[in-house]
């Protein structure tokens, strides 16, 4: 119980009004990591050019990574802030960024820099949430409290085949006087799937061991030209938690409706969900949800899915149907006459193309191309 406690008080002293800002605890030093001052040492910064902006910015040669933050003993990282000279869809899927925890060798976080930082389109936007903004759609920020034990490491990595010219960036962190054993290390894991299978649920988090917090999920949908423009998102979100197996023990009602509006998904940015991107003519969108006042604890495992669901009236499955798009049609809402059909139960006799199917909305499984990052916490540095 101290771990979710320690966490929730991490929590609310980032996002509920920073409680008791007054006070100076002692043995915690403030540091910041930048090209002014690459290892963070206390009186070390602006030595370049008899300080008069010597080293602003670095250079990423195309295959080169470069180390932001490397840390020994315990610690919190506050806050990052980077921008890059390069910030299109190639460049913000090719630079990476990666987080090592008690020098581990396997890294906590290594995720595409646009995704990680809440643009899974690999297209900026301008946004804020309690934990990433982007105020002119040129930088790239986050305050997600980030507790390391005996040491921490930030790598950035160009895989790309470009050199980047600009790389400005700072980490701010406070060295702290010990390690309260109860806290637990940050984590995303990224995934992307260019087109689901039929009635296969994208895998938003593997199945993980461990206990801890998930903290939110960035989402992006390249909803699938095929399907014209029908609704993408009936598709309802699953927690299996601390051994559900078949089925979860938390499950949404549809996308729009997990990222919290409803009846289809505009554009909005709010402090705890959003939709930065809602571009119908192009079929992209770009969502986040945070689960800060709403706790999703897990004690043991976790894994997390998302249906590809979509939906529109009869007659448009029909056609849709007889023009050999991929969909397979799942339930039907007659709500004029106050009834709903399940078409999966076994002793449903219906089909689509049977003169007595119902004339309502369908809804339907369909393939499109969703990424997105889960950022959670975990009781330890990586993932066994």
């Amino acid at each position: 119980m101290r771990t979710l406690l320690v966490i929730s008080v991490l929590l609310a002293f980032t996002l509920l009004g920073h409680a008791q800002i007054w006070k100076v605890p002692e043995g915690h030093e403030t540091r910041w990591t930048s090209f002014e001052n690459p290892t963070g040492a206390k009186g070390a910064a602006a030595q370049a050019n008899k300080g008069a902006k010597g080293s602003a910015f670095g250079r990423i040669m195309a295959g080169d990574s470069c180390v932001l933050l490397s840390q020994q003993g315990p610690g919190i990282i506050n806050r990052i802030w980077l921008t890059v000279s390069k910030r299109n869809p190639k460049m913000l899927r090719a630079l990476r960024i990666k987080f090592y925890w008690d020098n581990s060798v396997v890294p906590a976080v290594d995720v595409p820099l646009g995704d990680f930082f809440g643009n899974p389109l690999s297209r900026t936007s301008r946004f804020e949430n309690c934990f990433f903004s982007n105020p002119e759609k040129r930088s790239f920020n986050c305050c997600i409290p980030m507790p390391y034990r005996t040491g921490a490491k930030v790598v950035f990595v160009n895989t790309s085949d470009e050199d980047l010219t600009h790389l400005f960036y700072d980490i701010n962190f406070t060295k702290l006087p010990e390690w309260d054993s109860e806290m637990s290390y940050f984590h995303a894991v990224w995934r992307e799937d260019k087109s689901t299978k039929l009635g296969v649920d994208y895998t938003v988090l593997p199945r993980l061991s461990g206990k801890g917090r998930f903290l939110g999920v960035s989402l992006g949908i390249f909803a699938n030209k095929a399907y014209e423009t029908t609704w993408w998102g009936e598709g309802e979100i699953k927690f299996y938690i601390d051994g559900d197996k078949e089925f979860p023990t938390l499950s949404g009602t549809g996308v729009e409706d997990y990222i919290g509006t409803a009846w289809g998904q505009g554009e909005y940015s709010h402090r705890y969900q959003g939709c930065p991107i809602a571009n119908a003519d192009s079929c992209w969108w770009s969502m986040y949800r945070f689960h800060v006042q709403d706790p999703i604890y897990f004690h043991h495992d976790i894994r997390v899915t998302l249906q590809q669901i979509g939906g529109a009236p009869y007659q448009k499955v029909l056609e849709l149907y007889r023009a050999k798009v991929p969909l397979i049609p799942i339930t039907i809402d007659e709500s004029d006459l106050l009834k709903f059909y399940h078409l999966l139960d076994k002793d449903s006799e219906l089909h689509i193309t049977d003169k007595k199917f119902p004339k309502g909305f369908v809804n339907f499984y369909r393939k499109d191309h969703v990424t997105s990052t889960a950022y959670f916490y975990l009781d330890r540095p990586y993932i066994h």
